[in-house]
C-alpha cells in the first residue's frame, strides 16, 4: 500500500533536499527504515515551517520600520517648515507696536499725447479754449509722478473688532521750480485711514471719498485724478469721520453717516493757510447714504443712494446751503463682466471734486447747479487681461463760463509675468463753452510693476 503520510507531505521545488530525502525514503521499504524515514520528513517539513513563518515576521517587521521612516522624515520636515516660519516672521517688517505691517506700491511710468491745449497735460480734465497764436497746442511728454507708495497695518481685538489702518501717497502734489519740470514731482497724501470692523458695523476715521461717490472707474491712465472728474465723477479726498451699519447674510442692507471737512474746491496758493469759503461757514459737511449689497470678492455687487449738504459763504453775511443727491451702480453681470456708475444732481458742489465742471457760483454769486454722471463696462477675459470702456458727462446750468464736458474712454491692461503691468488708454474729451466747443484726444501708455 502506499504510504499515505508521504505522500500528503507537500513537495516545493524550492527545497531539493527535501525532494531528495524523500525519494530515497521511498527506496527504502523496511519497516524500521520507514519509520525513521517518517520522522527525518516530519522534522524537515517543521522546519520550513518555522523558517516560512521567521520570513514573515521579518517582512512585517520591515513594513513596520518603513512606516517609522517616514514618520521620522515627516516630524523632520515639520520641524523645518516651523523653522523657516519663525524666521519669516522674525525678518518680516513690524510696526513698533507689534501689528502687522504691510508695504504696498505701483510704479508706473507713462507717456502721454494730446491733441489740444488742456488744464493738465498728462491726465487731462476738460479742453481750454485759449490758444496762443504761433504755438502748438500738440504735444508729447513721459512722466512718472502717477506712481502710487502705502502702508497698512491690522490688528485684532481692537474695541471688540478688527482693526485696518492705511495711507496712500502718491507724487502728483506739483512741482517745483526747476529745470527739471514734472520730473520733480512733489509727494501728496491721497488717502490715510483708521477702520475698526465689527460683525455688522465699522467707524473710519481718515481722508477717503465722499460718501456719496465712493466708486471710480477702473483705468491704467488716470491715478493722480480718477477718470471722468469734472465729468460726471465726484472724487475728491476729504477728511471725514465715518460710522456705518450693515445687516449680514447673502443680502446685505446697510446705512452709513458722515461729517467731513467743508471745502469749496478752490485752488489755493503756496503757503496759503487761510480759510475758505466753506471753512468760514463754521458748518462741516454732512452726509448720508443706503445701500443694499451682494456677494463677495470679484462678483461683489453693490447699489445706494445718499444725499450730501454742506454751507459755502461767498461774501461776508451770505452762508449758502450746497447740496446734492448721489446713486450708484456696481452690477457684476458674470464673473468676467460688470457694469459701475453714478449720476448725482445738486448745486454748489465743486468741492466734491469738480462738480459743475470745477465751478460753485455764477456771475451774481448765485449756486451754480448741475447734473452728472458716468457708467463703465468692464471685461476680464483672463486673470491676466482686463479692458473697458465708458463715458461721462456734466451738465452745469446756463449761467456757467463751462457749460458742459464730457469724456469718453477706452482702456486696456495686461499684466503678462509676476508684478510686470502694460497698459494703454484713449480719451476723448469735449468741453463746450459760450462761444464754441472744443476737442481734444488724450492717449496714455502706460508700463510698470506693483508689489
Amino acid at each position: 500500500m502506499p504510504d499515505t503520510a508521504l505522500m500528503n507531505v507537500p513537495m516545493l521545488p524550492s527545497f531539493p533536499f527535501l525532494k531528495y530525502v524523500m525519494d530515497t525514503n521511498r527506496l527504502n521499504t523496511a519497516g524500521g527504515e520507514r519509520r525513521q524515514s517518517r520522522k527525518m520528513a516530519a522534522l524537515l517539513v517543521g522546519c520550513i515551517t518555522s523558517l516560512a513563518m521567521a520570513a514573515d515576521v521579518d517582512a512585517q517587521a520591515t513594513a513596520a520600520d518603513s512606516i517609522a521612516e517616514r514618520l521620522r522624515r515627516a516630524e523632520a520636515a515639520i520641524a523645518t517648515l516651523q523653522q523657516q516660519l519663525s524666521e519669516q516672521s522674525e525678518n518680516a517688517a513690524k510696526a513698533r507696536s507689534g501689528v502687522h505691517l504691510e508695504l504696498t506700491g505701483r510704479v508706473m511710468v507713462g507717456g502721454f499725447g494730446n491733441s489740444r491745449r488742456v488744464n493738465n497735460v498728462d491726465n487731462p480734465q476738460f479742453v481750454r479754449p485759449d490758444t496762443t497764436p504761433g504755438v502748438p497746442v500738440r504735444g508729447v511728454g513721459m512722466a512718472i509722478r502717477q506712481t502710487r507708495l502705502g502702508v497698512a497695518v491690522r490688528a485684532r481685538g481692537v474695541m471688540g473688532g478688527t482693526f485696518d489702518g492705511d495711507v496712500d501717497v502718491d507724487f502728483y502734489g506739483g512741482q517745483q521750480p526747476s529745470s527739471g519740470g514734472r520730473t520733480f514731482p512733489l509727494l501728496r497724501l491721497r488717502t490715510a485711514r483708521g477702520i475698526v470692523r465689527w460683525s455688522n458695523a465699522h467707524l473710519l476715521i481718515g481722508q477717503e471719498s465722499p460718501l456719496i461717490s465712493e466708486l471710480n472707474p477702473v483705468t491704467p491712465a488716470a491715478i493722480g485724478t480718477p477718470d471722468f472728474a469734472t465729468a460726471g465723477n465726484l472724487w475728491l479726498w476729504l477728511p471725514q469721520l465715518r460710522i456705518g451699519i450693515e445687516s449680514r447674510g447673502g443680502l446685505r442692507v446697510g446705512i452709513d453717516g458722515a461729517v467731513l471737512a467743508p471745502t469749496s474746491g478752490d485752488a489755493v496758493a503756496a503757503f496759503d493757510t487761510d480759510y475758505d469759503l466753506a471753512e468760514r461757514s463754521q458748518r462741516p459737511f454732512f452726509q448720508g447714504r443706503v445701500h443694499v449689497g451682494w456677494s463677495e470678492g470679484e462678483t461683489r455687487g453693490e447699489i445706494g443712494c445718499g444725499a450730501h449738504a454742506g454751507w459755502l459763504v461767498p461774501s461776508p453775511n451770505t452762508r449758502l446751503m450746497s447740496r446734492a443727491l448721489a446713486c450708484d451702480l456696481l452690477a457684476p453681470i458674470r464673473e468676467w463682466l460688470e457694469v459701475r456708475g453714478e449720476i448725482f444732481s445738486g448745486r454748489g458742489i465743486r468741492g466734491l471734486g469738480g462738480g459743475a465742471i470745477g465751478q460753485n457760483f455764477t456771475s451774481t454769486n448765485a449756486l451754480l447747479g448741475t447734473n452728472g454722471g458716468w457708467a463703465q463696462l468692464n471685461l476680464r477675459p483672463t486673470s491676466s487681461a482686463r479692458a473697458g470702456a465708458g463715458c461721462g458727462s456734466d451738465d452745469p446750468v446756463a449761467l456757467a463760463t463751462r457749460l458742459r464736458n464730457d469724456a469718453c474712454a477706452v482702456y486696456a491692461i495686461l499684466r503678462p509675468a509676476g508684478p510686470l503691468f502694460y497698459g494703454g488708454e484713449f480719451r476723448r474729451l469735449r468741453t463746450e463753452y459760450s462761444a464754441a466747443r472744443f476737442t481734444n484726444d488724450h492717449v496714455t501708455l502706460a508700463a510698470g510693476f506693483e508689489f
